[in-house]
């Protein structure tokens, strides 16, 4: 089963810096990227801290990211994922019928 990290489309402020999310079918991938983007283990965040485990990464990262392979989703799509995986135990497909509009909290 091909395993598969996605970025949102979130701007979130962060100092001079701007801000998203970036996660993945499992912890082992997400931190795989996390090592190729060249982020310290310490910026994971995961439970009990946070509902989702994720990176929040700054735009050039994103941008980095999808050189790599990541997926483009909506913070939309992310959040109906992060349901999903907190229901079933699997983060799924992008749902294709979802756009902008509402924002995942870790």
């Amino acid at each position: 089963m091909a395993v598969t990290v996605y970025v949102d489309d979130m701007r979130a402020p962060l100092g001079r810096m701007v801000m998203c999310h970036m996660v993945a079918d499992t912890d082992d991938e997400l931190h795989a990227m996390a090592r190729q983007l060249g982020l310290p283990r310490r910026y994971h965040q995961a439970p009990p801290k946070v509902r989702n485990s994720h990176y929040d990464i700054c735009l050039a990262k994103r941008v980095r990211a999808v050189e790599l392979g990541a997926v483009q989703i909506t913070a939309r799509q992310l959040a109906a994922m992060c349901r999903q995986r907190r229901e079933t135990g699997s983060l799924g497909t992008p749902p294709a019928n979802l756009t902008a509009g509402t924002l995942f909290h870790g």
